[in-house]
């Protein structure tokens, strides 16, 4: 179950990701493809190029048609669902930054309370968090508004607050009964780039060298 929840995470912050991508990326050609059909209208009526004004006009006007006033709206709604689930993946992976200079200076005893303590209250935050959201999302529904360019009801788009906090808080929750059993906390080196060591290493063995590892 917790395999099909991790896979259900992953998957789901990616299609935001990229679903957002694409949106964006067919927003910027078409604003852009208009600005420059305009033009070839506008140097083909002063140059007297009937066939090239006539292609050009039915061109401009064919692609006017098709409407992405929603792209903007779409791309943020789906910037905070991504990172609503992102942050849950974050605290599950550890790749949230923490400033944790005077922790290391403490005792092994009370670093392990401390960060026992910091977990649970990122739990007891995330689930004030998720409970307020849940009793917003169900007057947002009551009141049935929508949005202004999807038009889509707004309760579904506040959704992701809910459900990225308790999600969120069960990571917190899972970290810290792994910690708490076997002492270990998930960590993730920031300055690694995936497939750049990858292909240093592979590199120097081909050449007979050994890289030193330093992390």
């Amino acid at each position: 179950m917790l395999r099909l929840l991790d896979r259900l995470e992953e998957t789901l912050v990616a299609v935001f990701i990229a679903a957002a991508t694409l949106i964006i990326f067919a927003a910027v050609v078409h604003r852009y493809s208009l600005s420059l059909l305009a033009d070839v209208v506008g140097y083909s009526r002063r140059e007297q190029i009937e066939w090239l004004s006539e292609l050009s006009r039915s061109a401009y006007f064919g692609l006017r048609s098709v409407n992405l006033l929603w792209a903007q709206e779409a791309c943020i709604y789906l910037f905070v669902w991504m990172a609503k689930f992102g942050a849950a993946y974050g605290v599950r992976t550890g790749i949230h930054v923490g400033v944790d200079i005077l922790l290391n200076r403490l005792p092994p005893a009370r670093q392990r309370v401390m960060v026992l303590f910091g977990l649970l209250a990122g739990a007891t935050f995330t689930a004030i968090i998720g409970t307020l959201g849940a009793d917003f999302v169900w007057h947002i529904r009551l009141a049935g508004t929508t949005s202004p360019d999807l038009e889509v009801e707004m309760w579904l788009i506040y959704l992701a607050v809910p459900l990225g906090s308790f999600l969120m808080c069960f990571r917190f929750l899972q970290v810290a009964w792994i910690y708490l059993r076997t002492g270990d906390l998930p960590s993730h080196d920031h300055g690694h780039v995936d497939g750049v060591d990858e292909d240093a290493d592979a590199a120097a063995m081909a050449a007979g060298h050994h890289l030193p590892h330093d992390r």
